[in-house]
């Protein structure tokens, strides 16, 4: 396999049991048990307060593990580009407006309304940095991580910049849960850089496949976790993250494609 490289400098996670990157290490190595506990309600701290308060929980999940990505970043975080990936988006608020359409006199929210489109975390994310690089903001249905990573690892080579990767995916509320049953919320944010540094924790090399068995995992709670959301299609990544391992994994993308990921530590890649 010969294709796209970029390097993972730092990861951040929010997901129920996997609350935190390095705590989350531990389970996704198998040093621990897996325990489905429930997330605690986060407060973005590079949000202005008026921002803080609009903010709904969806974006707070996505800032969850972009705020952690970021931390110890060396340099400003206005310096980063940005790729936010959802299956759904907001659907609390979708859900909100759309029964308000249905009431007497349709009172729609501007709040909810300005809340309801796709890149509202992405435009918080750039309110709260300041950066004016760009940002894209997309979505792939189930394979909606492996196509944010491939839209982030190429805005990393291609401008030979840092980017920052967030996917992220809540568990929607009925009626929309009985049609798309997304089991748990999760959220994942990865910084790529073009080339290794002192930080990285290990090199990707990305290309596009099809007919290949997707990768899974063998704890069935953790898999059962990875099947319920689709930012969770991260998680063998992530785990192979934690092992410090090499690996080469299959993801989901977009009508039958799919994403080739062969990982490869730091160490061993500059070996």
């Amino acid at each position: 396999m010969s294709g796209l490289q970029v390097c993972i400098d730092a990861v951040g996670l929010a997901a129920p049991g996997l609350n935190g990157w390095s705590g989350a290490c531990a389970t996704l190595s198998g040093a621990r048990a897996y325990a489905a506990e429930e997330l605690p309600r986060y407060a973005p701290s590079l949000l202005p307060p008026n921002e803080r308060r609009r903010a709904t929980e969806v974006g707070r999940l996505a800032f969850q593990s972009a705020e952690e990505a970021i931390a110890g970043l060396n340099g400003s975080a206005d310096e980063l580009a940005a790729v936010f990936t959802s299956s759904g988006g907001d659907t609390d608020i979708v859900n909100l407006i759309c029964a308000s359409l249905a009431s007497p006199g349709r009172p729609v929210s501007p709040t909810h309304f300005h809340n309801s489109v796709h890149n509202a975390p992405a435009g918080y994310w750039s309110i709260a940095t300041g950066s004016r690089l760009t940002s894209t903001s997309l979505s792939a249905y189930d394979g909606s991580f492996a196509a944010g990573l491939m839209e982030a690892a190429v805005l990393c080579r291609g401008e030979n910049q840092p980017v920052l990767l967030v996917a992220y995916d809540s568990q929607p509320k009925e009626p929309i849960y009985s049609k798309r049953p997304l089991t748990a919320p999760f959220s994942v944010a990865l910084l790529l850089q073009p080339e290794a540094g002192n930080r990285s924790l290990a090199r990707l090399e990305l290309d596009f496949c099809q007919g290949q068995t997707e990768s899974g995992l063998p704890d069935s709670e953790l898999e059962a976790l990875r099947l319920g959301n689709p930012a969770a299609r991260s998680l063998p990544l992530l785990a192979c993250l934690a092992h410090d391992q090499s690996a080469e994994l299959v993801l989901p993308s977009v009508e039958g494609i799919q994403v080739a990921v062969k990982v490869s530590p730091v160490s061993q890649a500059s070996a």
